[in-house]
């Protein structure tokens, strides 16, 4: 079995871009030669699928029916990396019982393909199954956007880690920066109030910039890294998987189990 690395995409509000990093991420690790799973952890408001141009059949809402097995439901996106659709419009799934969520994180032992990187998007916000996902990961990576609301937001996060999970693997993404000088700067500010408030140091990897190909490409469901590979952004997402690829992370043989393993224990805490 390959070494898993797991990788948790966040925000502190919605609207960042949040999936579009997670998305174009996830090809950019697959086109470096990674073997790659993209798992939609926002179970009420799912939008990777839409991120990736693709229509599952079958979503994570047929396996808590019971209709279909993990296996069934993992589709095939861009670069072929595995993609676990989530449920949307399933409200209740947004905010799972200790029950509910001990019975989906078991679904991942059935996968039995060897991955390089796990990367999963959260839902935006702190709520009990976003802080259990993100606990089980090896990096937690923060999108934020020079705008007053998301730095607060993006801080909030942090500190909900820091203060009550006791969690630090932090880092952060600049996204719809004007450069990288912008990126960093906005990167070195919130880095400073976590260092004052929270004594804790984020990991700086690249910023993405502001590229109106994003939001074309985003019009044809593509992910900007496939529908303009020479853009802007598309060259800083492939900068951002070599970043990825070069941070040390206590990667784990044994595939999804481990990250099922982790689950379980983060779900404990709750």
């Amino acid at each position: 079995m390959s070494a898993l690395k797991i990788i948790g995409i966040a925000s502190g509000k919605g609207g960042v871009g949040k999936t579009t990093v997670s998305s174009n991420l996830a090809v950019a690790l697959a086109q470096a030669g990674n073997r790659v799973m993209l798992f939609d952890g926002d179970l009420g408001l799912a939008n990777v699928q839409l991120a990736l141009g693709i229509r599952p059949e079958f979503n994570f809402g047929h396996v808590i029916s019971g209709e279909k097995t993990f296996n069934e439901i993992v589709v095939r996106g861009p670069s072929d990396i595995y993609v676990v659709p989530g449920a949307s419009g399933l409200g209740k799934m947004a905010d799972l019982t200790e029950a509910e969520l001990r019975g989906i994180i078991q679904l991942f032992s059935e996968f039995k393909e060897p991955l390089d990187y796990l990367i999963v998007d959260v839902a935006a916000g702190i709520s009990p199954t976003v802080l259990s996902f993100l606990k089980a990961c090896h990096q937690t990576l923060v999108v934020v956007r020079d705008e007053p609301s998301s730095i607060a937001d993006a801080y909030g996060i942090v500190k909900v880690l820091v203060n009550e999970q006791k969690y630090t693997n932090i880092g952060l993404i600049p996204n719809g920066v004007p450069d990288q000088r912008s990126g960093q700067l906005l990167h070195h500010r919130l880095n400073a109030v976590c260092v004052k408030f929270l004594n804790l140091h984020t990991e700086y990897l690249y910023s993405i910039l502001s590229d109106d190909l994003i939001f074309e490409a985003s019009k044809k469901y593509s992910p900007v890294i496939v529908h303009s590979p020479g853009a802007i952004a598309s060259q800083n997402f492939m900068r951002l998987a070599k970043e990825i690829e070069s941070l040390e992370m206590n990667a784990i043989n044994g595939g999804l189990q481990f990250f099922v393993e982790r689950l379980v224990s983060a779900e404990a805490a709750f």
